[in-house]
């Protein structure tokens, strides 16, 4: 379990180091991600040597006990200060976070220097032993795993706490999100400590408590991940934003369907690029096509204007008075009862004796309010009971519609209420 959880740590961290590195090489003055760059290398350099088979084989090859720990280790305490780097850049101006970020460093190789020395004093001591709480009652080695967990805690509660706090400022969305997902790894590093602190007290009074390395691995793992996505969430981040937009507005544009074609089959002419009709046109440029479908449906209620009789508008509102429905649905069903009207009269030829001379709604929202505003109407033109009974209690004569035939594309039955 513990080779799975690192190898799939160290081929994150290679993924965000080479991504990173391909942004550096065309800002190269960047200090934000100069920073960055080093930090997911030394992680992605460190996990990899934890993974216990390559850490054995290190060790083996050189014949040096716990090598591979201590390169490890570098790795670790390097992304953390990188990271803390990266945070007093992105917060402060550059000849205030330069200081802070010189100091740091200093205070990483120094605490660094002495967790070398106290390996080597286990290399001295002859008497094989392994940098883990099982050996917590052999002096150097709980010395050195106290000074190793100090540093750790001191930069995962420094990195939690810059970036709840820059959280609060950023201007960006999904800068926003990117800090407070790291903060998040630094709270699961926190609880990796907490763990470790644990097992090491345990070992040390003599208890023999099972299970801290399969511990440590899940913790090391999902705060690795958290702070690699929370990283480059900004850089990323606004691409599921396009995403998701091109696939609501795929949706969007194949819902508005049924109406599109009921007006534009009434009124052929307002259809001034056929193609927009093909699901590869919209594919590739979804709101080109989008664009002339709510244009062809907007273009074809105000030339239905003349063929909607507002007793049909009265109709519907008596239906919708005690539907329950929230303003926004009961617009949107009178909107589709009226374009319903309207194609039946303009295909029977009939002009409304009462035309309805209300304007149009005009949702708010620009583009996108549009595109929900039609959506609901839509909906409600497919599948509204409301729309067939309006049409039903409307028809007759001199209304030009058997009270049977639906509309284009509308429901089959009338039931129930709205």
């Amino acid at each position: 379990m513990e080779t799975a959880l690192y190898a799939i740590c160290a081929a994150a961290g290679w993924l965000a180091f080479g991504y990173k590195l391909r942004d550096l090489r065309s800002d190269r003055d960047n200090r934000v991600l100069r920073a960055m760059v080093y930090a997911f290398g030394s992680f992605a350099a460190g996990v990899t040597l934890a993974i216990p088979p390559l850490a054995a084989a290190v060790d083996t090859s050189t014949g040096l006990p716990n090598l591979a720990k201590v390169l490890a280790h570098a790795g670790v305490m390097s992304v953390a200060a990188q990271a803390e780097v990266l945070l007093l850049f992105l917060a402060l101006p550059g000849e205030r976070a330069a200081p802070r970020a010189r100091l740091r460093l200093l205070m990483s190789a120094g605490a660094y220097a002495a967790l070398v020395g106290l390996w080597l004093v286990t290399l001295a001591a002859g008497a094989p032993v392994a940098l883990t709480v099982e050996y917590a009652r052999v002096p150097a080695v709980l010395a050195y795993l106290v000074v190793y967990l100090c540093v750790f805690v001191a930069y995962s509660a420094d990195i939690a706490r810059l970036c709840w706090r820059f959280a609060r400022v950023a201007a960006r969305p999904w800068l926003r999100r990117g800090l407070r997902v790291t903060a998040m790894g630094a709270v699961f590093g926190l609880a990796y400590c907490a763990s470790k602190a644990g097992y090491l007290v345990g070992y040390r009074l003599g208890a023999h408590p099972a299970g801290e390395q399969r511990v440590a691995a899940v913790l090391v793992t999902i705060s690795a991940l958290l702070m690699i996505v929370g990283l480059t969430l900004p850089a990323w981040g606004p691409a599921v934003d396009l995403a998701l937009t091109w696939s609501r507005r795929q949706v969007a544009w194949r819902r508005l369907g049924p109406l599109w074609t009921a007006v534009t089959a009434a009124q052929p002419q307002l259809v001034l690029d056929d193609g927009v009709r093909r699901t590869g046109v919209a594919f590739r440029d979804i709101d080109y096509a989008l664009h002339r479908r709510i244009t062809e449906i907007r273009d074809g209620r105000l030339a239905l204007r003349p063929y909607i009789d507002e007793r049909v508008t009265e109709a519907a509102a008596e239906l919708l008075a005690g539907s329950g429905l929230p303003a926004a649905e009961r617009a949107a069903v009178l909107e589709a009862t009226m374009i319903a009207a309207g194609v039946r009269g303009l295909r029977t030829g009939t002009v409304a004796e009462r035309p309805d001379r209300s304007d149009p709604y005009d949702p708010t929202g620009g583009y996108t309010g549009e595109i929900a505003w039609l959506t609901r109407v839509a909906r409600a033109y497919a599948g509204s009971p409301v729309v067939v009974r309006a049409l039903a209690a409307t028809a007759g004569p001199g209304w030009g519609s058997d009270p049977a035939t639906p509309p284009p594309g509308g429901p089959a039955v009338p039931t129930g209420g709205g």
